[in-house]
């Protein structure tokens, strides 16, 4: 059910690098120094550099969106074919945000590599450049994310996995498997926001003489796809067709500000049929909604074979945003949008509340950790995002490679480390547990002052699904408060992924905010920004269990002690962890049968 997308652009400003990595050094230590030098190269990485002609630009003189979507789609293939050793078709691409334009005469640089493989699915990471060769500057245009799908026409593709060796590999492998996860259950997620989410309007205030009607901004084109329009299994390729979208929908937007708009962002989207040569493509567009400075368009593409067909296949929908900019690049006002009734005022709110979403998905999932506030408020339109960026902050954080042995007492390890203004400690252990009964004891954070004496009581405020649960925590005073301190902690735990990976399970906390549970005079309300527990397999009825804390301001002075020394609270409270899991571990048989 998927676009294919494929092989080789053609053309005379096309240069491609394709080089294979280099030999690996015959022991561990000089391939690590490789990792970490200029020697290493991925093996799936595949770069393509374009020189912006004439025939790429659009009416500004600037690459067109539509023409830099298939060398993306292209280079991503070629990358996902390198690791599949055949064919690959496009499944899905990711919000893509557009940073920077480019001029004519500029050379566009991509990069494209796989950053995990799963059972017959992978995910290609993709960045791309722009480069002046006159003034040597370069710009970051934009990231994007593609999945895509090994496919054989005779035998099933099992992919092999993936190894990285560099701590971003390492971060991007690990991470992938909570983006596809929040993939998976996109199309429901919107779909549940959409139905919960309060959308307020003003159509009734607004002066409808200044307005324009939605169905002026509607465009309708069709496109026979050609064998130059698909690759040698004659499947479209899923960037030619993107382009289409994006030149519908770029005269959609033209026909509301009557000006050269520019794309600023393409929302997540996935296609949902096949289209091969000989197809006839509708593409329709129209303007869903105008805010101040941004307009939302939608696109739809359907497929036919012959024009006597009654029912055309649904090939892709997506929603573009897009500016107008003045001369200094600014973003002008837009003229408001007038919904047609019906359908139209449902578009017309539903992108509302899409923005809404879009605003939560960009802050919550793209920000870097260290910018993420510490609480974060909890809402149904941001839960999925949140539980997101819970899981990957912390999987991020177990990738990273300078921790550094702070001590050792029986077997006990303690780790830490100094990284973007925070120290983080980790502790690590092997238990006589499986890992499975580990991770369903200690996933109930209910059960935690069973072991734990920094956790007073706990309270579940709500189980928000199967995986995620938000709890009330106090705790006692520490580092000479006088007050006891309370948490407001979003617990998200998962399981390893199910195709025979090395993946922990994983049991994430951060702090959220929720107008039920606000401070009071009673609690000094503490926060937590990164930690929980990861679980290795280590044989039958042998775990590593690690546990792992990006400290905060509050609890600095309390780690700092632990770490040097001077308190043996880290260790004591540990080996009570495992003592409890000794004891515990033949209380969940039936559980277990659902891990």
């Amino acid at each position: 059910i998927l676009r294919a997308v494929g092989s080789h652009q053609r053309g005379l400003a096309s240069v491609f690098s394709s080089r294979t990595s280099r030999k690996s050094a015959s022991h561990a230590g000089n391939d690590s120094a490789m990792a970490d030098g200029e020697g290493y190269r991925n093996p799936t990485e595949v770069q393509m550099s374009q020189l912006v002609l004439p025939c790429h630009t659009n009416q500004r003189g600037e690459l067109s969106v539509g023409q830099l979507l298939k060398w993306i789609d292209t280079t991503a293939c070629l990358s996902a074919e390198r690791h599949a050793g055949c064919p690959c078709v496009t499944a899905s691409m990711d919000d893509i945000y557009f940073e920077h334009t480019i001029s004519v005469g500029q050379v566009v640089n991509i990069k494209a590599k796989v950053n995990r493989a799963f059972n017959s699915s992978m995910e290609v990471g993709i960045q791309v450049a722009s480069e002046d060769l006159c003034s040597e500057k370069q710009w970051n245009v934009c990231k994007a994310l593609a999945t895509f799908v090994a496919h054989r026409e005779i035998t099933k593709v099992k992919l092999k996995q993936i190894t990285p060796r560099t701590e971003e590999e390492k971060m991007e492998h690990s991470v992938a498997a909570e983006r596809r996860r929040m993939r998976l259950v996109y199309a429901d997620t919107i779909k549940d926001l959409l139905a919960n989410c309060a959308i307020q309007d003003d159509l009734e205030s607004r002066d409808c003489s200044h307005m324009v009607p939605a169905e002026k901004t509607r465009v309708e084109s069709v496109e026979l796809v050609l064998p130059p329009h698909a690759n040698h299994q004659g499947n479209t390729f899923g960037g030619q067709i993107m382009a289409w979208m994006e030149n519908v929908a770029t005269i959609a937007a033209s026909r509301l500000c009557r000006a050269h708009p520019t794309l600023k962002a393409i929302e997540m989207f996935h296609f949902r049929g096949p289209s091969q040569v000989g197809d006839r493509l509708v593409l329709k567009a129209i303007v869903n909604n105008a805010f101040k400075h941004s307009m939302e368009v939608g696109v739809c593409v359907e497929a036919y074979r012959q024009q006597a067909e009654t029912h055309r296949r649904h090939i892709n929908s997506a929603f573009m945003t897009f500016v107008v900019l003045d001369a200094d690049d600014q973003p002008q006002l837009l003229p408001w949008i007038r919904p047609q009734p019906g359908d139209g005022e449902r578009r017309y709110r539903e992108a509302s509340a899409r923005k809404k979403i879009r605003l939560d998905r960009k802050y919550i999932v793209s920000c870097k950790q260290t910018e993420v506030p510490l609480s974060v408020p909890w809402d149904p339109s941001n839960q999925v995002y949140l539980s997101y960026n819970n899981v990957s902050s912390l999987r991020m954080l177990v990738a990273k490679d300078n921790w550094v042995l702070s001590s050792e007492i029986n077997q006990v390890r303690l780790y830490t480390l100094e990284d973007d203004k925070f120290l983080s400690f980790h502790m690590e252990m092997v238990v006589h547990v499986d890992a499975a009964q580990a991770f369903l004891l200690l996933s109930d954070l209910r059960r935690r002052p069973e072991w734990d004496k920094h956790y007073r009581s706990v309270e579940l405020v709500q189980q928000v699904d199967e995986d995620d649960a938000i709890y009330h925590v106090t705790s006692p005073a520490l580092g000479g408060h006088t007050k006891p301190q309370d948490f407001v902690i979003l617990a998200s735990r998962r399981k390893p992924c199910d195709n025979g990976c090395v993946d922990p399970y994983v049991i994430a906390l951060r702090s959220v905010t929720l107008p039920t549970h606000r401070e009071t005079p009673e609690y000094r309300r503490g926060e937590t920004l990164c930690s929980g527990f990861c679980f290795w397999r280590e044989g039958d009825q042998l775990t590593k269990v690690s546990y792992y804390n990006q400290a905060t301001p509050g609890v600095l002075n309390y780690v700092t002690t632990n770490v040097a020394g001077l308190s043996s609270e880290f260790y004591t409270t540990f080996k009570a962890c495992e003592q409890f899991l000794l004891d515990n571990r033949n209380d969940l048989a039936p559980s277990l049968q659902t891990l």
